[in-house]
């Protein structure tokens, strides 16, 4: 809703020459369906910040949220409705605080009193307002899902770790559900190790993964050639008898990848290579 510039310049009067009241009836109305989980003087900072803003706004000639006049309004409901979104509210919650306006316009206006002209200022600031409140739903599911993402990327890393558990062995606990988007933190996370300790063994241990299908063996093989493929050799532990009759009934063949039932019969595997590995550095010296 775009105001024309009569209705812009009385909505900026009576936000100046009614301040006080309209501030204070804004933040009981915006407050009152938050029942106590936001304390008042946050619920009348917020809405100050906002009822100054937009009498800002409106003296720069900003008749509706679009173009350059409406920037640092549209910033600020952004900034209200990333708060309210890390402090746990709805959307419906967030835009009824903006909706709240209405109420304190329409008490402190003329269009309480039915004059035909504050009437028609009225309804025309309503749906302004409306505007304000349907910019600060959205931006409020933009910040949700930016929240969301974050902490499944975080979730994920903390699923996901790479341990060192002797001197050239590193190991992946997997724990859950091995879906593509995880597969692909595991091998980066995984390569990373390789790199970062120069381990020449990786231990891929699956004793947390509830079953394994063909997704999930394709996603493990995948991590192993990769590691391969890094000069890394890996083993793969954890395989219980559940799991290897159902790898045997689905036809995975892991071909050469050395596998183990527990992870510490993979660590003894890995404990006896890297000996003779030393051994065998030792005859050649």
């Amino acid at each position: 809703m775009t105001l024309n510039a009569e209705q812009g310049e009385r909505l900026s009067e009576i936000l100046s020459l009614r301040s006080d009241k309209i501030a204070k009836r804004w933040a009981e109305v915006a407050a009152a369906p938050l029942k106590g989980r936001l304390s008042a003087a946050e619920s009348g900072r917020q809405t100050a910040e906002l009822q100054q803003q937009l009498q800002s706004s409106l003296k720069n000639g900003a008749l509706s949220l679009d173009g350059a006049a409406g920037a640092e309004l549209r910033a600020l409901l952004t900034e209200l409705s990333r708060d309210r979104a890390r402090q746990g509210f709805t959307a419906s919650e967030t835009a009824t605080s903006v909706f709240a306006l209405k109420t304190a316009l329409y008490e402190n206006s003329d269009a309480a009193k039915g004059k035909a002209e504050a009437l028609r200022d009225y309804v025309a600031w309503s749906e302004f307002v409306d505007e304000l409140g349907l910019f600060t739903f959205e931006a409020f599911a933009r910040a949700r899902e930016q929240i969301i993402t974050q902490q499944s990327e975080q979730l994920m890393e903390l699923s996901t770790p790479v341990v060192k558990l002797w001197e050239g062995v590193v190991a992946v606990p997997l724990v859950g559900t091995l879906d593509s988007a995880r597969a692909q933190v595991v091998m980066e996370r995984l390569l990373q190790a390789l790199v970062d300790t120069g381990s020449p063994y990786a231990i891929i241990d699956i004793t947390g993964v509830p079953s394994v299908d063909t997704q999930v063996a394709h996603h493990v093989l995948k991590t192993v050639m990769a590691a391969r493929l890094m000069g890394a050799e890996c083993i793969v532990s954890g395989i219980r008898p559940q799991i290897a009759q159902t790898i045997v009934t689905l036809g995975i063949d892991f071909g050469d990848i050395p596998t183990k039932a527990s992870l510490a019969d993979a660590l003894r595997h890995v404990i006896k290579r890297l000996s003779a590995d030393a051994r065998a550095a030792k005859r050649e010296q």
